[in-house]
Formats: structure tokens, C-alpha cells, sequence
């Protein structure tokens, strides 16, 4: 145990700033990631008329975000996990209501959290598929129905692979390198459980970055009337951050930044499906709230309807929630206003109101000097976010910046500083929470305060508090709470062998050493005895390192069997969607062409075809079957519905001419 010394007044503080040289380049290509609560996006730095530009690289379905959702098919075992099938994104999301035990959304608001942490109990309660506690460190995990556990920095893997395929597909090279986005917030072990999905996909993240400080710098980055105090307002899918920055001539410094890890989008979702429930129930007394809760597959219909709700009313004043058959053949029909909605959710908007407050104290600014307020993050469409956050700085908030890429697009940004692509930029971030160690009483010694510019190097004395005591065991913790209890530990350093002496009397210095990168290293030496010793800090992110490498060995040996089988999955798929699209629209123009004597012929080719889709479906992982004559069925398939349009719209244009 430590006792704070009166020697503190020959404490020392080193500070310096971070300018990018030569020396730190990477030479081939950095991606920026952002890797979101319920959407993701990918960019990189591309040569636009002799001018360097970060630019969103759509996914393979042309969308310019990913939803960041990831599904299992539990048809196979735990132990034939290599062969389980995957979708992702969009892929996952179609089919969520059918299979919602084994769809992972919003996974990020897991990530680096203990299991008995209050968040996570609140999720465990609302969430549709099952979150369980990691046996070996007590951390949230994700089980399908068959068993198969997973650590959100695995869910985040599948992501992130994905982004790398995209955008090596796109980019026609292979993509090693990426700056991947965190909420400002987040503490140690979520930014190095994020890393750690990184490693995972096979991305050297060579920088996590925050997310309002990446939207800065995409905001900033090109114009130079963009100088002067930025406000970043981020509410997203599950997590809330505002950062105040000075930006000038290149150099972007973090002023202050606070925020709320467990407040995004997703917990607006949950009001609403609260409300639609209270409301089915009254109508339908014989129904109970607890038989709708514990359906899973009712809850994630609830859910699906209540997202769109939502974004429906940030354009329209009123909007109708109807869904057939919610339950026990009952139907749900229930209108909600704009205003009802602010009402509903009004104490989840008031939540961002304190932690905008402090970071401008933090950073010592009055509202009415902010130069420009950014919103990031889709919940900051709905009218009266954008009001409070007008309310709360006194001016309209900048509609310039896509709150959905601009971060992914700062991330590509701050690549290209790391990459040498571009450059006269300066980043200059902060600490987002207070770093320092145990002392006498479970006292907690701060030694480097929230929002202190990275990177920074700072010395304490500290002495004994038993008398000849040899030994001191220094705990290195994250928080800004007055007893220990009340933060995180994130590391543990023991210092033997020192000078027995009266209590009081050892000069023992603590130093903490905090890199670009954020990575901690703490080091204590004692004046007396010379003994010194030092650590690393490492967060527990949910794997450790033998877990992670063996992952990695496992994917790297099945590497051409994955993505063989990912490409039949996909083409099936493509082919599946496409035969479906076709039957609607024959449902839907079935006057148009059902005169037409093509019309019977091409209806018994999509039978044809459907039926082989489903024999491969049936026996999918034989990989003898020839998954090409299907595309090219289809392929033709898809010209004969085309003609046939294109002949009933003739027939019915000459007959209208008559």
C-alpha cells in the first residue's frame, strides 16, 4: 500500500506533442473503419484531380454502410464452427425475425464490459438473443442456441473481415492496415478488446481513434474556413460523445471530451417497443406482457418495427406501426405522433445534456465561443435532438457532414497522415478518463487527469505506509471516482526489495507514460535501494493472447475452404433474393403478363430454379455440387422475365393505340 508523500512538490511533468515525420510512415495502404453500433462504414485516401480525398467504398450490395449485425446457422455443431455459415450485414439483418437467437446486433455496447456490469444486465433484459458470462474472465459474451460462445471482439472480427474483403475486392490489393474508430469514452480495455477484433480479421490497427475527433478531421481537413472551435455532438447507435476541438491551419487538438458508453439508438428502440407492448397488452387483456417479452421472435419483430418508426418520424409528423400476426394471430396497429415520441424519450435526451456541459468546463469554453457544433451519428436526424443541441450552444448546428460516413471518412483520413499520403496535419488528442494508482485507505491518487493531451509523461512521489515495509504493490487504475472500488483496474505492478524503513521515509516515483497510441506504461523506482521495476498495461479485452493466436492459426489454415464456400453461399444467395424480387413483381404486374404465352414457361423456370437453390441449400457443404449452373440458370432466367416485360408493354401499348 502507498501513502501520498510530501515529496509530491518535486514532481515533474513531461508533455509532449505528436507531429508526424517520415519516421512513423507506413508505406503501403491504411483504411479507416468505422466500426459502429448498428451500421459500419469503410473509406480510404483516393487521388482525385492531383488532390488526396477520403472516399466511402460501398459493400458489395452498393450500400456505402454495413449493417453491423452478424447471424449464425446452428445447424452445425460448436465443434464445426469453420463450416458454420455466416451472414453479414444486410444479409443478416433480412433474416433477424426468423432467427433472432442467433443474430448479433448492437454487439459493440458489449465489448470490454464485465458481465455483472448494470449496462449489460439492462441489455440481457431487452436483447433477443443470449448474453452469458465468460468462464474464464467474467466478461460479457454472446451464445447462439447450440452453444457456440463468442466474445464481442470476435463479433467484431466478422465485421471487420468483412469490411477488409470489401474493400480489397474494391481497391484490387490486399489490405493489411486500418485506423479503427472507438466512441471518445470508451476506457482501455474496450479500446484494446477493439484492437484485438482487428488482430483477429487480419488488420494491423496501427491507431484506434475517437470518433468525434475522426469527424473533425474529416470536417476540417479540406477547408480552411473550417478553423476554430468545433463542437462534435455523436449519438449514435449505442453509445454518446462530445468532444470540443481547436482546429487550426492543420493542427487538430482535443480540447476536452465526455460522453455516455451505454446511450445510443438502441435504447430509443427499446421505449418505443415498451410503449407498443403496454399498448397490444391493454387492448388484448387476455395476453400477458411477460408471454410477449419472453418470445424472441415476437420482441424482434417489436424491434424491427420500432427502428423504423423512429426514423419515420424524423421526417414526418405522425406514422402508423402495423405488424400482422404479432402474436396468438392477434394484429398490432398502433399510431405514434412526433411529439409523442419526444415525450417518450425526452429523459434519454437530457442524459447528453450534463456531459456537454462538463466538456465545456473542461475545456473552459463558454457555448457561445463554439464556432461550429458537428453532428455525428444517425440519432441526431430526430428534430429534437437538433434542437436541444441548438438550445444548448445558442446556433444551428452544421447540416454540411453525413452524420453516417463523415467518421469512417476521418478514420480514412488520419491512414493517410500514418500512410505519408497526407500530410501537414497534426492530431493532438486526449485522455478520456483519469489514470492513477491505490494509495493508503483505498484512496484513489490521480496522476494524469481526464482530457490531458497524448502523449504525456508524468512522475509522482510516493513513500510507504507500514513501517519497513519492502515491498509495495502499486495498482494502476482508470476512473474518475475518489475511491479505488469505484474505477477499473487495469493493471498491477509489484516493486521488491526496497529499503526497510520508517513509514513515510522511502522516496518511491511512480511514473505513467502514455504513447500516440494511448498504450500505458508504468514504471516505479525506489531512491534508496535503486531497485526499479516497470509493466505495460495490457486491458483485459475478453482473449488473451494464446486464444487470439490460435484463432488466428485457425483461420489462416482454413483460409481457402472459407472463402470458397463464402462465394456458393453468396451466389445461392444473390440468386435466392433475386428469384423472390422476380415473383413479386409477377404477383404485382400479373395482369400485365399473365396474357402473354411466355408467361407459363418462365413461371415453371423459377420453380425449376428455386428447386435446385433448394437441393444445394440441403446439401450445402458438398462441395462436388456445381453451384455455376445455377447462376447461369438464373442469369437466363432473369433475360426471359425481362423480355416478357418488355413484350407485355408493347402489346399493351398497341392496343392502347387502337
Amino acid at each position: 500500500m502507498l501513502k501520498f508523500s510530501t515529496y509530491n512538490c518535486l514532481k515533474s511533468c513531461i508533455r509532449s506533442r505528436l507531429l508526424y515525420s517520415t519516421s512513423t510512415q507506413v508505406a503501403k495502404r491504411v483504411i479507416g473503419i468505422d466500426l459502429g453500433t448498428t451500421n459500419s462504414a469503410v473509406a480510404y485516401i483516393r487521388d482525385s484531380n492531383d488532390k488526396k480525398s477520403a472516399t466511402i467504398i460501398e459493400n458489395d450490395e452498393g450500400q456505402r454502410t454495413t449493417p453491423s449485425i452478424v447471424a449464425f446457422d446452428t445447424k452445425s455443431s460448436p465443434q464445426n464452427r469453420d463450416q458454420m455459415k455466416t451472414l453479414v450485414g444486410m444479409a443478416a439483418k433480412r433474416q433477424n425475425a426468423i432467427n433472432a437467437e442467433n443474430t448479433f446486433f448492437a454487439t459493440k455496447r458489449l465489448i470490454g464490459r464485465a458481465y455483472h456490469d448494470k449496462e449489460v444486465q439492462r441489455d440481457i433484459s431487452v436483447m433477443p438473443y443470449k448474453i452469458v458470462k465468460s468462464e474464464s474472465n467474467g466478461q460479457a459474451y454472446l451464445s447462439t442456441s447450440n452453444g457456440l460462445v463468442q466474445s464481442p471482439s470476435q463479433i467484431g472480427s466478422i465485421l471487420l473481415k468483412y469490411l477488409k474483403r470489401v474493400s480489397e475486392e474494391y481497391l484490387g490489393e490486399e489490405v493489411k492496415m486500418a485506423v479503427v474508430t472507438v466512441p471518445a469514452y470508451f476506457n482501455d480495455s474496450q479500446r484494446q478488446a477493439t484492437k484485438d477484433a482487428g488482430k483477429l480479421a487480419g488488420l494491423n490497427v496501427l491507431r484506434v481513434i475517437n470518433e468525434p475527433t475522426a469527424a473533425a478531421l474529416s470536417f476540417g481537413i479540406d477547408d480552411k474556413r473550417n478553423n476554430g472551435l468545433i463542437a462534435v455532438y455523436d449519438l449514435g447507435g449505442g453509445t454518446f460523445d462530445i468532444s470540443i476541438l481547436d482546429i487550426e491551419d492543420g493542427v487538430f487538438e482535443v480540447r476536452a471530451t465526455n460522453g455516455d458508453t451505454h446511450l445510443g439508438g438502441e435504447d430509443f428502440d427499446n421505449v418505443i417497443v415498451n410503449y407498443i407492448i403496454d399498448t397490444f397488452v391493454k387492448e388484448n387483456p387476455e395476453i400477458t406482457r411477460e408471454e410477449i417479452t419472453k418470445n424472441r421472435e415476437t420482441m424482434q419483430r417489436l424491434k424491427d418495427v420500432s427502428e423504423r418508426a423512429k426514423i419515420d418520424l424524423s421526417h414526418v409528423k405522425e406514422t402508423v406501426i402495423e405488424l400482422p400476426f404479432v402474436y396468438k394471430s392477434k394484429h398490432l396497429k398502433v399510431s405514434m405522433t412526433e411529439e409523442e415520441l419526444d415525450n417518450m424519450t425526452s429523459s434519454l435526451i437530457n442524459r447528453t445534456i450534463p456531459p456537454v456541459k462538463q466538456a465545456l468546463k473542461d475545456a473552459d469554453i463558454e457555448p457561445e465561443n463554439i464556432d461550429e457544433v458537428i453532428l455525428v451519428g444517425g440519432m441526431t436526424r430526430m428534430p429534437k435532438i437538433r434542437s436541444v443541441v441548438k438550445g444548448l450552444f445558442g446556433k444551428s448546428p452544421n447540416s454540411s457532414v453525413n452524420p453516417d460516413e463523415t467518421v469512417a471518412l476521418g478514420a480514412a483520413i488520419q491512414g493517410g497522415v500514418l500512410s505519408g499520403e497526407i500530410k501537414n496535419v497534426l492530431l493532438l488528442d486526449v485522455t478520456p478518463l483519469t489514470l492513477g494508482i491505490e494509495t493508503f485507505g483505498g484512496a484513489f491518487s490521480p496522476l494524469i487527469p481526464r482530457n490531458t493531451t497524448v502523449p504525456v509523461k508524468k512522475t509522482e512521489i510516493f513513500s510507504t505506509g507500514v513501517d519497513g515495509q519492502t515491498g509495495v504493490d502499486i495498482k494502476v487504475f482508470q476512473g474518475e471516482r475518489g475511491l479505488v472500488r469505484n474505477n477499473k483496474l487495469i493493471g498491477d505492478l509489484k516493486l521488491t526489495g526496497i529499503t526497510p524503513l520508517p513509514k513515510g521515509m522511502p522516496q518511491i516515483y511512480v511514473t505513467f507514460d502514455i504513447d500516440a497510441d494511448g498504450i500505458i506504461n508504468v514504471s516505479a523506482a525506489e531512491k534508496s535501494s535503486g531497485k526499479e521495476q516497470s509493466i505495460t498495461v495490457i486491458p483485459n479485452s475478453g482473449l488473451s493472447e494464446q486464444e487470439i493466436s490460435k484463432l488466428i492459426e485457425e483461420a489462416n489454415a482454413n483460409r481457402t475452404q472459407d472463402n470458397l464456400i463464402r462465394q456458393r453461399l453468396e451466389l445461392i444467395s444473390k440468386a435466392d433474393i433475386m428469384i423472390s424480387d422476380t415473383e413479386n413483381l409477377f404477383k404485382r404486374y400479373e395482369q400485365l403478363i399473365s396474357n402473354e404465352k411466355e408467361y407459363p414457361k418462365v413461371v415453371e423456370d423459377i420453380k425449376s430454379v428455386r428447386q435446385s437453390i433448394s437441393k444445394f441449400k440441403a446439401n450445402e457443404n458438398d462441395m462436388s455440387i456445381d453451384v455455376n449452373e445455377i447462376k447461369k440458370a438464373t442469369d437466363a432466367l432473369q433475360g426471359k422475365a425481362l423480355k416478357l416485360f418488355q413484350n407485355a408493354t408493347k402489346n399493351q401499348q398497341k392496343q392502347a393505340s387502337k
